[in-house]
């Protein structure tokens, strides 16, 4: 995934352990602010009750946007060959 196609309000998932933070690959966190020109993003974590728990800088590899509507086929493939 290219660093241009993380949004700001896009769900994101942990790719990588934070064990400094207390935050592990998989938890979900929102992208609140882009940094360095869309380079990095700050990502905060919230509970179930919507506190804020953790608010992290990361890059685009530490993270994956996550989708909740199905994608075509299509879309899947030209995914996959970009």
């Amino acid at each position: 995934m290219s660093k241009n196609t993380i949004k700001l309000l896009h769900v994101v998932a942990l790719t990588i352990d934070l064990p400094e933070y207390n935050l592990y690959r998989g938890q979900v966190g929102t992208v609140v602010e882009l940094l360095a020109g869309g380079a990095a993003f700050e990502v905060e974590f919230s509970d179930r009750n919507g506190r804020t728990y953790e608010s992290v800088g990361l890059r685009p590899e530490q993270i994956m946007v996550l989708h909740f509507e199905p994608t075509s086929p299509d879309s899947v493939r030209s995914m996959v060959t970009a």
